[in-house]
Parts: structure tokens; C-alpha cells; sequence
């Protein structure tokens, strides 16, 4: 990947490594999630949504910007603008198989439905999709995701804002509701499992309570060969007001299942009694067989954690170590790179947080760059805050990151390959 000199680099607290801001001018900026990478497939480009404005949470209707970037000639494009955002995942934003590929949601007013966007960044052309967009399968041919609208049930950030008497809610578990699948060669949408089937189906089987709780659907993602996904549910008991980001009111299950991409071997990979000892961010191995995530599995503090599609062989990775942020593991199978949260022990107190590299072999841990990622706004509302996010490029060597830098969101790339093996 060509970085032009045009971006400048980032050098407070002296990185190990060229870090470049990808957004310097207008900032208002981010990259979607830890499992999307921003930069298109070839390297050439990197897209990023930018935020009307910083200080506030979304109004039904307000508009954003997908925003193109030209990495080689150094120079930025707004290609697309949208109503179908939040604060954390921007419009859910993520490329397709090639560099003509790009996957966004937005909202028709009129009827404040919300819809998926396929656009050819390079010539404008763009095709509505049926349902909506969370994460793109690794051809880039089918995309899933849960019900937009419901997301801010149980956690601002994730789907769209509509007005609120448009959000659907679940007084029984849903037959008709659950995780989607989008062909964005077609348009055309199905679900693929509804919520019902998921929870009496799924082995082992939950203890379900539908007369008691609400029950939504949330995260869903491939693995990397396409073979299996990860689909994640949550409820709260019914008498919960409002019933509007729930996990504000840290009254929320989870639990993540995997299942075949055509909806069936239905599997519990971690249950509720885990999650409710502290845990978060769920991501697949790039062997495809199993899951990563931060979990107090001991109830001594979070840790990384392996586990297997079906939930057996769940343990610590580094027994010593302790977890944080969003943790990926590269490739080469010796390496994880993680953030911290602004909250956590391992953040430095003063708003700047580290972005962790570990050796899976010997525990070793390096600090790659410390970075400003506390706002002034997060003491409105949580949901403000600038979460890093770090993903890797299509070869796994880039870096890319949220970052609040100038009193600003802005997105930056960290060159890994000296630190790599």
C-alpha cells in the first residue's frame, strides 16, 4: 500500500511505526469496526463516513458522508451522503469484493425504512438493496445483518435513528424477526433465521423466557472463508424503562451463536453465564473454526479468551495478560493486536489510550502508539465516545484506527510490517 507524503504523520509519544492521518483536514471522521478493514481491497483507496457533527446524538433524518480517499494521490472525494448512521459504526460502511464495491445503509424518510446501498465509488452508479448492511461476506456477494431499526433497543451506535415510534418491539419472541441475508448482485433480502428458531434450536439450548424478556438480534459477521457465521442475541427483562439503549441501564444478556451461512448447525458458542461475568467484542480466528474475545472467565479480571464454533475448549490465550478493546489475531497465527478503552486500567488516565501488539508465544507486549481517543463529549452520552477500532488491511499490514486528535474524530494508518513476523 502506497501512502502518499501529502498525509501527515503522526508522531506524538514517538509510534514504533509510520502512522499517517488519513483525515487531516475536515476530521468529523471514522472507520467502521475492528472486523472491516477501510482500505479497498487493491490499497489504493480507503473510505471513511463523516459526521454532520461530534457534540450530539442523531436526529432521524440528519445526513452524513461517505467519503473516498485517494491513499496514492493523496486527495479525498465525497461520493455519497446518507441518512442511515450512528455515532459508532457510522453508516456501517465496508467494501465489496473490488475497489467498484463499496456497502452502506441508508433511510428512505418517506417511510423511515432503512435500506442498503451498493455504490461504485469510481463512477457513481448505485444499486438500492432490500435490507440492510452490518458485514459483507468475504466474496463480497451476500451481506447480513440483524434488524436495523431494533439495534437501538438493547445499544445506541450499531444500526440507524429513526423516529422512535418506528422501532419495533419484541412482546414475544419473534418468528417473523432475527438475522438477514442480503444478495447484493440482486437486491434482494431473506431471513435467513428468525429469532425464534435461534433459541430453540440452538444447541445447547438457552433457558428461554419470552413472557418475561425481550429478545433482539445484534452483532453478525462471516469467518474468513466464508464457511460460518456469528450471530449474537440479547434480551432484558420486559418491565425495563425506557426501553430505548438498554445497555445503558446495564440490564442486558448476550449470548453468540454460529451457525452454517444457510441458516442451519445452529450451535451456542458462548452462553449468557459467561458474558454476565464481564465480556465483549467477539471475533473469528482466522482459522474459521474459532472465536476470540476479551471475558472475565475467571472472574479475576478480562482476559483473552479462545473458543470453538460450538462453545467447547473455551480458555485464556495469555493466562498472565491482561484483555482489553477490540483483539484481533493476525494471520501468522504468533501475533494479536488490540486498543483499550478509555476506561480501562490500561489506558493512561489523561485521555490517551495504547494500541497493544502481543506475542501469542511468549506473552511479550508492545506498545505500537498511544493515542488520544477521549472526547468531551462522551459525558453527554457513552455513545460519543471514539473507539479505535483497529483493523488490518487485505494483506495484513496496515493498521487503520479511530483516533480524537484536534478535537476532532479522525482515522489514521499505522505501517505494521516492521513489527510483523
Amino acid at each position: 500500500m502506497d501512502i502518499n507524503s501529502k498525509f501527515p504523520r503522526y508522531t506524538d509519544f514517538d509510534p514504533l511505526v509510520p502512522v499517517y492521518c488519513l483525515t487531516p483536514d475536515s476530521g468529523r471522521s471514522l472507520h467502521r469496526f475492528f472486523d472491516t478493514s477501510p482500505f479497498s481491497p487493491s490499497g489504493k483507496y480507503a473510505a471513511v463516513f463523516r459526521l454532520p457533527y461530534e457534540d450530539r446524538l442523531p436526529a432521524p433524518g440528519d445526513t452524513g458522508e461517505i467519503v473516498l480517499i485517494d491513499l496514492e494521490a493523496g486527495r479525498e472525494e465525497i461520493v455519497a451522503r446518507t441518512r442511515g448512521w450512528e455515532p459508532q459504526m457510522g453508516a456501517n460502511l465496508q467494501w465489496g469484493a473490488s475497489d467498484e464495491v463499496l456497502l452502506y445503509n441508508d433511510v428512505d424518510t418517506a417511510t423511515w425504512k432503512p435500506h442498503g446501498v451498493r455504490l461504485n465509488p469510481l463512477t457513481g452508479q448505485t444499486k438500492i438493496l432490500e435490507g440492510g448492511i452490518y458485514k459483507a461476506s468475504p466474496d463480497g456477494r451476500h451481506v447480513l445483518a440483524a434488524n436495523m431499526l431494533t439495534m437501538q433497543r438493547t445499544q445506541y451506535g450499531y444500526g440507524v435513528i429513526v423516529p422512535e415510534e418506528q422501532v419495533p418491539r419484541h412482546e414475544e419472541l419473534a418468528a417473523n424477526d432475527g438475522l438477514y441475508v442480503t444478495d447484493t448482485e440482486t437486491g434482494k433480502t431473506r431471513l435467513l433465521v428468525s429469532l425464534k428458531h435461534v433459541l430453540e434450536t440452538a444447541r445447547p439450548q438457552l433457558d428461554v423466557d419470552p413472557d418475561q424478556f425481550e429478545y433482539y438480534g445484534f452483532h453478525s459477521k462471516y469467518n474468513p472463508q466464508g464457511t460460518r457465521l456469528i450471530f449474537t442475541i440479547r434480551w432484558y427483562p420486559k418491565d425495563i424503562q425506557p426501553k430505548i439503549d438498554v445497555m445503558s441501564q446495564r440490564a442486558l444478556r448476550f449470548a453468540v451463536f454460529t451457525m452454517k451461512p444457510d441458516g442451519t448447525d445452529i450451535r451456542t458458542a458462548v452462553g449468557p453465564e459467561q458474558w454476565a461475568k464481564g465480556g465483549h467484542h467477539i471475533n473469528w480466528f482466522p482459522d474459521g473454526e474459532h472465536l476470540s474475545m476479551n471475558l472475565n472467565i475467571d472472574e479475576d479480571g478480562m482476559r483473552f479468551v479462545r473458543v470453538r464454533y460450538d462453545g467447547t475448549g473455551l480458555g485464556k490465550i495469555l493466562p498472565d495478560v491482561l484483555g482489553s478493546g477490540h483483539p484481533t489475531i493476525h494471520p501468522n497465527g504468533r501475533q494479536l493486536f488490540t486498543d483499550v478503552y478509555a476506561h480501562e486500567s490500561l489506558a493512561y488516565g489523561d485521555g490517551t489510550t495504547p494500541l497493544r501488539l502481543l506475542d501469542l508465544t511468549t506473552g511479550a507486549e508492545t506498545i505500537v502508539a498511544r493515542i488520544p481517543t477521549e472526547t468531551e463529549h462522551q459525558q453527554k452520552h457513552s455513545v460519543l465516545r471514539v473507539d479505535p477500532h483497529p483493523a488490518w488491511d487485505h494483506k495484513h499490514e496496515f493498521v487503520a484506527f479511530n483516533a480524537y486528535v484536534g478535537g476532532t474524530r479522525r482515522v489514521y494508518a499505522a505501517d505494521m510490517r516492521p513489527l510483523l513476523f
